[in-house]
């Protein structure tokens, strides 16, 4: 039993050297700095998001504070005993993956789903992909790319889903490893996560699961890669 354990460590702990590599090298860590210098670049894609600007600061702000105020200190102790001095950056760490996993429920659920949608929409009609939008809704002449946007036709399917929250407090033991624990941890996020943001991408292209299946395994370093630098600005902002 006890080397089966560990053939299966050793198994677990090669994918994660793999994964950690492809993420590394498919340079898709820059995608969010990119995707903000583009989005500041072109004002006509701040339309949908402005209104929400103020709300999703206030909840982003208010649900890091509460989960420093109220989770920081027991969860920092308990690390102490398995993470030593390093503790308290490991505790930092675990409180704004939690707090970033928070508000994007939230916020996806309560304020920003619909503006998201159109602002996705709306880079794709910017890239000049006019009928890959046009089948997920009407599509307007003129104008700047959200001008064109007219009612939806399809919706993204990916919801929230309990599945999703208890697969991440199965993972939250991970943080007690010392060092490597939280690093497993985030990648671990990233590669479940990560596909999760070209959902609407999908729906558009019309790719079935087998479709979908081979595309997220040929890139899975890279939405590793995404999401690790994404939940980081996320949790900081």
């Amino acid at each position: 039993m006890a080397d089966k354990v560990k053939e299966v460590a050793i198994e677990e702990a090669d994918r994660l050297k793999h994964l950690t590599t492809d993420a590394a090298r498919s340079g898709a860590y820059l995608y969010p700095i990119r995707g903000i210098a583009y989005f500041l670049s072109h004002r006509s894609l701040w339309k949908p998001l402005i209104s929400k600007l103020a709300p999703s600061m206030t909840l982003g702000l208010g649900i890091t504070t509460f989960m420093f105020v109220f989770t920081y200190l027991p969860q920092a102790a308990v690390m102490a005993f398995t993470n030593g001095p390093l503790a308290a950056l490991t505790a930092s760490l675990l409180v704004l993956s939690e707090s970033s996993t928070l508000f994007t429920i939230f916020s996806k659920t309560f304020l920003i789903d619909d503006a998201l949608i159109d602002t996705f929409d709306g880079v794709l009609l910017s890239k000049n992909t006019t009928d890959l939008v046009s089948e997920g809704r009407q599509v307007k002449a003129g104008g700047d790319p959200i001008a064109k946007l007219g009612k939806l036709v399809k919706r993204p399917l990916q919801k929230f889903s309990p599945n999703a929250m208890i697969r991440y407090l199965m993972y939250l033991p991970l943080n007690f490893i010392p060092v490597v624990g939280t690093v497993i941890f985030v990648l671990l996020q990233g590669k479940r996560t990560g596909p999760v943001f070209h959902t609407r991408y999908f729906q558009l292209k019309k790719w079935n699961k087998d479709q979908q299946e081979k595309h997220i395994e040929q890139y899975r370093g890279a939405y590793t890669g995404y999401v690790m630098v994404y939940s980081e600005y996320q949790a900081e902002g």
